[in-house]
């Protein structure tokens, strides 16, 4: 990315896409030095396409279902996302398990974000077993995309508190409250050149080694 160019983003979704809009809102209001060049969803139902299409950021859809297998898919993906030159990958709830070739293809410029305190509850269902296991504080993690599941570096995360009362929905909802806030934070410390992820070193903040996430609460 040259000096004074905005940064490209294309944003994977299988859903709702509300990260996406927060991430949308984030560059129209210029919080991020970034643009959305294209949304791409596994799903064609996912609302997310229509966000994008409101917000005249092209909308595609790579269908897992239409191929015979995983790597079949993800050639063709790989394809759709290559074409737009994005300087970072960011799934926002892109619900399909990545292999290690295609990862590897995006290492150091793909993000995502999970709803816990990793690494407490990778995979799915977070907010239920946050409530099962009796924690009295979840929240959500932002970090970098590796070959093992949910488990890449965490570069920011940030909790919430779990009230008495709280049920799946409630405390779900004040997580993603709280994921609007911080993917695009991620996002603008990588445009700022802040954020980089070192093939030796690792991630580095400030050219300096993350040794354990930035930790934000409410």
């Amino acid at each position: 990315m040259s000096q004074g160019e905005k940064l490209r983003l294309v944003v994977l979704i299988s859903g709702g896409g509300s990260n996406l809009q927060a991430i949308i809102d984030a560059c129209r209001e210029g919080r991020i030095d970034a643009e959305v060049v294209a949304v791409i969803s596994n799903r064609p139902e996912a609302y997310g396409l229509q966000r994008a299409r409101e917000a005249g950021i092209p909308a595609e859809i790579v269908d897992h279902t239409a191929f015979p297998d995983r790597q079949a898919f993800e050639r063709e993906l790989a394809a759709h996302i290559d074409r737009y030159e994005p300087d970072l990958v960011i799934l926002a709830g892109f619900m399909r398990i990545l292999t290690p070739g295609f990862v590897t293809h995006y290492k150091g410029r793909m993000l995502n974000i999970h709803p816990s305190l990793l690494p407490h509850f990778q995979g799915l269902h977070t907010h239920r077993r946050a409530l099962e296991a009796g924690h009295e504080r979840h929240g959500a993690s932002v970090h970098f995309v590796t070959e093992e599941l949910d488990g890449g570096p965490v570069v920011l995360q940030v909790e919430v508190p779990v009230l008495p009362g709280d049920d799946e929905q409630t405390l779900a909802a004040r997580v993603l409250e709280q994921e609007h806030r911080i993917y695009p934070t991620v996002i603008q410390w990588f445009a700022e050149g802040r954020l980089r992820f070192d093939p030796e070193q690792g991630v580095l903040l400030d050219e300096e080694p993350l040794r354990e996430p930035v930790r934000w609460s409410i």
